[in-house]
């Protein structure tokens, strides 16, 4: 064999063992990310260093949103259909909303998680469990060229890409790896309740949503057929009063006498404004970005479509030929985000701010005017966001500045919001 064939056969055993895309996490960002990079007909490894089916705290609601970013004919695992909220002010003034439409879909989340896996595997990705992660490098000995990324395995093992995606949670390596930043940390605690027949019936197709004694919290229960999804959130810092609230809120609803059969704990946390979402070849997305609406703590929806874009981007990202370009590819991803989630986020803060100072003024218009009731409809089923209302609602504006009077702060614009800023590190 001539030299110039040698080199050559090597030059392609190198390529074959770098992965085009490797994404880290199999959740809905994760399997989301993995399955737009593999539809883009790249080489595409799926890292997960669980073992699936796994439970994950979550209510489970899929709206609107969630939905449409699902991939074409994936078919929803839903539990119930929902077509009533009854909303309650901290266990008072009950009122019960109803409509003729469905509002949202409730799943388990095991079984949404590997059916998005599955669509990623269809598409080509190639899936790894019990991979746990214990860094990221893209200098240094174990990387063999600049346009390549490596990934060290507990136990030593080095996997090589050309571009990584982060979807391993918000306490992940990848978000540390990056240098993503948090401002709005919160403890969610939920229990699965199975209930007799007879209780499963009163809750079909309607869930409940009720405004927390704490600033900024709220509780929910969730029907999934033979069990009731019960929990509450709110601000780090207070865990017991945290604990007391849902201990109430169960007590309240008369589902003390029934064992759960799953009782777990999560912190959902928020990126701020000038948290990075790159760094070099690397994205992240979902829960590892701090990704989530702020006032709702809704992530299905931002995990799913970000690590759509991360997906999309990440191929660019793969085919960049030097640092330059995969910087600017990685911008363009942060663009992207901040450009759609990052003012969806940015209008959920100050809703958040509105609802810590006024709970029942919110539980007021939302139980006592239509036109609320109507938009808290729109956002559910998706056809309009929290973002796109107050930008086209006067009286929503109003109490919005109002608010951000009273909290000593100005109103962002969709300029400052969508801005991709300095924060994206090379």
């Amino acid at each position: 064999m001539s030299s110039e064939n040698a080199d050559a056969g090597r030059e392609n055993e190198e390529s074959s063992s770098v992965w085009d895309v490797v994404v880290v996490g199999a959740g809905p960002a994760g399997a989301s990310a993995a399955y737009a990079a593999a539809v883009a007909g790249r080489r595409v490894l799926l890292l997960e260093k669980a073992e699936l089916p796994r439970y994950k705290t979550c209510g489970g609601g899929i709206i609107g949103f969630s939905r449409d970013a699902l991939p074409p004919g994936f078919e929803l695992p839903l539990k119930d259909r929902i077509h009533a909220v009854t909303f309650s002010l901290n266990g008072k003034l009950s009122r019960t909303r109803r409509s003729r439409r469905m509002l949202f879909g409730l799943i388990n989340r095991p079984e949404f998680d590997a059916g998005l896996v599955e669509e990623a595997q269809k598409a080509g990705a190639e899936l790894r469990t019990g991979a746990s992660v214990v860094r990221v490098e893209q200098h240094g000995p174990a990387v063999p060229d600049r346009r390549t990324v490596a990934v060290v395995l507990a136990g030593g093992e080095t996997v090589l890409a050309r571009a990584v995606v982060g979807a391993d949670g918000s306490a992940g390596r990848i978000g540390a790896h990056v240098g993503v930043k948090l401002d709005q940390v919160d403890l969610g605690l939920e229990v699965e309740v199975p209930v007799p027949a007879t209780v499963a019936e009163d809750w079909a197709g309607r869930v409940l949503i009720d405004w927390g004694p704490m600033p900024g919290s709220y509780g929910w229960v969730f029907p999934k057929g033979d069990t009731l999804t019960v929990g509450v959130i709110s601000a780090r810092g207070d865990g017991a009063g945290t604990k007391r609230y849902l201990e109430d809120f169960i007590a309240r609803l008369g589902l003390a006498g029934f064992e759960p059969s799953i009782s777990s704990g999560h912190l959902t946390r928020c990126r701020s404004d000038d948290s990075p979402l790159s760094r070099g070849r690397v994205v992240v997305c979902g829960d590892a970005a701090g990704l989530l609406e702020p006032w709702t703590r809704e992530g299905i929806s931002f995990a799913l479509r970000s690590g759509r874009l991360a997906g999309e981007w990440a191929v660019r990202i793969a085919e960049s030929h030097d640092a330059v370009d995969a910087r600017r590819q990685a911008l363009n991803y942060a663009f992207a985000i901040k450009a759609g989630l990052g003012v969806e986020m940015g209008v959920g803060r100050r809703m958040l701010k509105l609802f810590e100072r006024r709970p029942g003024v919110l539980h007021a218009v939302l139980t006592g005017f239509r036109p609320a009731w109507k938009a808290f409809a729109g956002i559910t089923r998706g056809t309009t966001s929290l973002a796109e209302l107050v930008r086209t609602h006067p009286m929503a504006q109003r109490a919005l500045s109002a608010s951000d009077r009273r909290s000593g702060r100005g109103a962002p614009g969709a300029g400052e919001a969508a801005s991709a800023g300095p924060g994206e590190r090379a």
